[in-house]
């Protein structure tokens, strides 16, 4: 379905995603039930302010999902956002920059350090968020990986007390436009998946967890700088190690991890410039596994990559030039995470126009292609072929005027059992709540 900019836009403030701390297992794609199809134009409805915030909905079937839209905040404080229990009612809350909203109406703001609205033609040092409990006392708090080349940083909550909340700082350098918090190592804790100096591996958690983090190395120095986009971890060889995918190709984690610290590396160019969060998944349904990614954070391009015969062929589902006018077409695809949207059984994917990724000037010039576009979110349905290089990806608009940051997160932040999308950028933030029909 194509992006519809005749459709009334939405000026919202933005929401966020959340407890991101998902382990490596829980993002493997099942398989195997067909799904329906159903699209229905998008509906948009304004409602009234309040409690200080304005609240907008954007109704719409896509397959079998209609979805609703609220915006908690219209000002830039960052790219990222977290969806945990941070108040310990049961109920999902969501915590973008400075602030965190209570759920399950978001009505109350709460501060978590000193709010500073930022200009949306620059960047802010909050890139994504996640709403672990770090120091294990029963509290989400909220880590921050900050901006690429930067340091990370986690809040500490204050169980239930207002007021700011303590930061730590907890490393030093993390470089990637596409880091992850994910469980690499298989131990079941997630770690920070990034690179630094030069090299791929990931941060533990101290066991003191306000102290710096130490980083496990596990490629030479590659020359990677921090502003490359696109990471991921997946079991590429079915060997249940997960391993880490890169635009360049992927590195196989080994048996003994203290015998052989180096990875072996097996190169493919997913994409040369890089898009964003890469993910492993068998498609096709032929017993590997294939990749989905986009292939240029800051133009256009989404993709699949079949693995086949010790090599990969590319299945365009937007081509970089752009030219598919069957195809939705939206540039800056800076941030993918995936989930089962319609409840078949097969995970789902997530993705959308990052706001002003490279801003355009104060008379409108400059930016990436497509920079005045409709902040669109689409989530694509998945549907595994029934032999090796046959999958359907069908897009859904979920909404017109959000888009998403260099993080989305597909979470079930109302708890009716369908994974909702919440997203933080320059635009605010939003909240994207699924219900199937």
């Amino acid at each position: 379905m194509a992006s519809r900019p005749d459709l009334a836009r939405l000026f919202l403030p933005a929401a966020e995603p959340a407890l991101s701390a998902r382990a490596f297992t829980d993002r493997k794609p099942l398989f195997y039930r067909d799904s329906v199809h159903n699209n229905q134009s998008i509906m948009s409805i304004r409602l009234p302010l309040y409690a200080a915030l304005l609240f907008t909905t954007a109704d719409g079937f896509a397959g079998t999902v209609k979805w609703r839209t609220q915006q908690l905040c219209k000002e830039f404080h960052a790219e990222g956002a977290a969806a945990g229990d941070f108040n310990k009612d049961g109920k999902m809350d969501v915590a973008y920059g400075p602030y965190w909203w209570a759920g399950p109406d978001f009505a109350k703001q709460h501060t978590i350090y000193e709010p500073k609205p930022l200009d949306p033609r620059g960047y802010s040092k909050n890139f994504f968020a996640y709403s672990p409990d770090l120091n294990k006392d029963g509290w989400a708090d909220v880590l921050v990986l900050g901006f690429p080349g930067d340091e990370s940083y986690w809040f500490e909550n204050p169980k239930g007390k207002e007021g700011r909340w303590t930061k730590h700082s907890i490393f030093k350098v993390t470089d990637n436009e596409s880091p992850h918090w994910t469980d690499i190592t298989g131990d079941g804790k997630p770690e920070i998946v990034c690179s630094t100096g030069g090299f791929f591996g990931y941060a533990t958690p101290a066991e003191d967890p306000t102290k710096e983090w130490p980083f496990t190395k596990v490629t030479g120095d590659v020359k990677v700088q921090r502003f490359t986009h696109g990471l991921g971890v997946g079991d590429m060889n079915g060997d249940n190690r997960p391993d880490l995918l890169e635009k360049n190709g992927w590195w196989e984690q080994p048996a003994d991890t203290r015998s052989q610290p180096e990875w072996k590396f097996h190169p493919h160019q997913f994409s040369g410039p890089g898009g964003a969060q890469m993910f492993a998944g068998d498609f096709d349904g032929d017993g590997d596994q294939d990749v989905f990614t986009s292939l240029a954070a800051h133009q256009y391009g989404l993709a699949w990559f079949e693995q086949k015969d010790g090599g990969w062929v590319k299945h365009d589902l937007m081509s970089e030039d752009n030219n598919d006018a069957k195809k939705p077409r939206y540039s800056e695809l800076h941030a993918l995470d995936t989930a089962d949207f319609n409840g078949d059984g097969v995970n789902d994917y997530v993705t959308g126009k990052r706001f002003w990724s490279h801003a355009p000037g104060p008379d409108g010039k400059g930016g990436e292609p497509g920079t005045h576009d409709p902040a669109v979110l689409y989530w694509y349905e998945v549907k595994p072929g029934k032999e090796s290089g046959k999958a359907e990806f069908t897009p859904h608009l979920i909404h017109n005027d959000s888009g998403v940051g260099t993080q989305v997160t597909a979470v079930d932040v109302d708890g009716n059992g369908v994974p909702d999308v919440v997203v933080g950028n320059k635009k605010g933030c939003f909240v994207s709540f699924g219900t199937r029909e």
